[in-house]
């Protein structure tokens, strides 16, 4: 499968699939630029501190920089939003610079263009910038938009009908998915409500493609008393989704099969060293990880209700968190003088390597560019994707986290 993270060869993005060509070929090839970005990553990750701090400063309200959890601390500092994929698509929708710099991966830059201000006579619409166009999402990858149609195809011809299914979209996905979603009367889902969307779902339709975490899907279902047996994974790469037509027919929640690379790496066996070790440890994880993980945890929630379990605990407390370790590292050092422990549910370390491509060399560039008129690495959503994208993120952002 092609990656949808482009990369940048003779001054033009590769290894697109085609929806992606389309969306941001015009705008991502970077001949306008003042500074080469080779002349930067030959230079010590410190040497960027002060060309941040003074290309932010000249650029001041104009420019807003949005900067994910699982971001690394040299870049993530310079945020002035920090959050997790729900809370950075509020402000992004919120924000009115007319730069939005994001320091996170492609899908979450995409969703930034789609929410973002429209070109009107009166003033140019925002530019969304992401500093290193690799930073993509693995999980988005295993969703493409071919493959989804062919099963929603599937689906129909084993009987399904489309007033009693609706497809959602975790936000991990790409914008033509969620597209394809908006389309069709769904809408996209975080973890933070992905239950809710859940709801708001099965009040319009009696069955839900969930798209393209198995592993949210799996377990906000589980939460929700539906049954395993109610629950099948459509694996794209077999025929017919290597499901039987009389299961799709029986089930509530059709699972796309994908994954996210760092939360899936969390097993049960992982929970049972930590309960042995530290019996009076609190083990709370991600709903991206397993099931089965889940089911031996304390907790479970969002990136945002990690942190506010581990905020809103006693001081003493102690948890082990099955989520990206660079998240986990920094709780670590927060609340240490409050005398809580927080270790990595898996102390070989989750690293979000996608996420991690960014860097203060490539902020410092895109920063210096933007400095000097110039606007390196945009992305840009196709016009007639970016309408029905858009309706399924306001359906998002209407209903509760």
């Amino acid at each position: 499968m092609l990656s949808t993270s482009p990369s940048i060869e003779n001054g033009l993005p590769v290894g697109l699939k085609a929806e992606h060509t389309l969306n941001v070929l015009e705008e991502v090839v970077p001949q306008a630029e003042t500074c080469s970005l080779e002349n930067y990553l030959v230079l010590p990750d410190h040497t960027m501190d002060d060309r941040i701090a003074a290309a932010r400063e000249k650029l001041g309200a104009s420019t807003v920089l949005l900067g994910h959890h699982y971001q690394r601390d040299e870049v993530i500092r310079f945020a002035d939003f920090t959050g997790d994929s729900y809370k950075l698509s509020q402000a992004a929708a919120a924000s009115e610079a007319d730069y939005i710099l994001f320091c996170g991966v492609h899908f979450m830059a995409e969703s930034a263009d789609v929410l973002g201000r429209p070109d009107t006579a009166e003033r140019p619409g925002q530019r969304v910038i992401l500093p290193d166009l690799n930073a993509g999402c693995s999980m988005a990858d295993m969703a493409e938009i071919g493959q989804v149609e062919d099963c929603w195809e599937t689906l129909l011809g084993a009987g399904l009908k489309e007033s009693e299914l609706l497809p959602l979209t975790y936000m991990n996905s790409t914008a033509a998915i969620k597209a394809f979603c908006g389309e069709r009367g769904g809408l996209v889902c975080t973890s933070s409500n992905a239950r809710t969307a859940f709801e708001w779902a099965f009040a319009r339709a009696e069955k839900i493609l969930f798209l393209p975490d198995q592993h949210l899907g799996r377990n906000t279902g589980w939460a929700m008393g539906i049954p395993m047996q109610e629950m099948v994974v459509y694996d794209p790469w077999q025929i017919g989704g290597g499901v039987s037509p009389e299961r799709l027919r029986a089930a509530k929640v059709i699972l796309w099969k994908g994954h996210c690379s760092v939360h899936q790496r969390f097993l049960p066996e992982h929970v049972d060293k930590v309960r042995a070790k530290y019996p009076e440890m609190q083990v709370i994880v991600h709903p991206e990880c397993r099931w089965e993980v889940c089911r031996k945890a304390d907790a479970m929630g969002s990136t945002e209700r990690l942190i506010r379990l581990v905020a809103d605990a006693p001081e003493g407390s102690s948890f082990a968190i099955g989520t990206e370790i660079h998240l986990v590292n920094r709780l670590a050092r927060e609340f240490a003088p409050k005398g809580k422990k927080i270790i990595t549910l898996d102390d070989t370390g989750c690293l979000c390597t996608t996420m991690y491509r960014i860097s203060p060399q490539h902020l410092a560039w895109a920063l210096e560019n933007l400095v000097e008129g110039h606007v390196v690495n945009r992305i840009q959503v196709r016009d007639d994707v970016k309408h029905w994208a858009r309706v399924a993120l306001d359906r998002m952002l209407e209903i509760p986290a």
